[in-house]
């Protein structure tokens, strides 16, 4: 396979704190790569880089072969790469149909004035988009949810009207941070079911995860990051025996590991 996301020499510095330090690693057209690690391993400050939040301080991110380094939040979107959040990032005083809308907003032709001033175009297009998300909700099993306040779903449910919100830019590259934080094991079940539905739709999908038994059962890949260096990567098998993980997980075993606080 192709890669989609090349990462490479990323270095990341907070003042004094060293939060990436000349990280490398691919990541494989059409397949589900998971990153793990303890807290302050610099899990969630590489996604800020590859979503465009934060400037690296060196190195850089090439997708689909370009350069995105230093690219700002919303032309990232435009190019193909979406994210959740690892807390919850919804309007509450939306439905979940028009929290998904919102997503669907950066691929409309559109302008913010003319859709509020209602003219010529606008009300087609958003009718448009208002099917779209539909089409979205239905695929995550959501579409009876669709004009209920997205505050007023379960937990668990609102993870997936922010997953269906991130689908809706239409991504090759999804990231998801931390998705199954905060859900019982039916749901986190649940989850993994549907980030391997979207990854069979052919995107490919990095995932932050702490649950080692998610991301034992869904990725083609891990990778290992301990003080924002890269001490392990290879499939899941392999991960689970590596010495070094074994260390950074204070000798248990990944399967049956502790899931470290977020």
């Amino acid at each position: 396979m192709d890669n989609i996301l090349r990462v490479e020499s990323l270095r990341k510095n907070f003042g004094g704190v060293v939060a990436l330090d000349g990280l490398t690693f691919e990541v494989q057209k059409g397949a589900i790569k998971s990153i793990i690690g303890p807290n302050g391993a610099g899990k969630t400050t590489l996604f800020n880089i590859i979503s465009g939040m934060y400037r690296p301080s060196s190195g850089g991110v090439w997708f689909l072969g370009e350069s995105i380094t230093g690219s700002p939040p919303y032309v990232t979107a435009k190019r193909g790469i979406s994210r959740t959040f690892q807390n919850l990032q919804l309007f509450a005083n939306m439905t979940v149909r028009e929290n998904v809308m919102v997503g669907r907003h950066c691929r409309t032709k559109t302008g913010f004035l003319r859709s509020a001033l209602r003219l010529p175009g606008a009300a087609k297009e958003e009718k448009r988009t208002a099917a779209e998300a539909m089409d979205i909700l239905r695929f995550v099993g959501l579409e009876e949810s669709a004009q209920r306040g997205a505050s007023t779903l379960p937990f668990g449910k609102q993870r997936v009207v922010e997953m269906a919100r991130a689908l809706a830019t239409d991504p090759k590259l999804l990231l998801l941070d931390e998705p199954a934080s905060g859900l019982n094991l039916r749901e986190t079940e649940e989850i993994g079911r549907l980030i391997q539905k979207i990854r069979d739709t052919g995107k490919t999908i990095i995932v932050v995860e702490h649950d080692m038994s998610l991301v034992m059962a869904i990725s083609e890949e891990v990778l290992v990051l301990d003080h924002g260096r890269r001490i392990a990567e290879g499939p899941p098998r392999s991960i689970q025996k590596h010495p070094e993980v074994l260390r950074v997980y204070l000798g248990e075993e990944i399967p049956h590991a502790q899931s470290p606080e977020s």
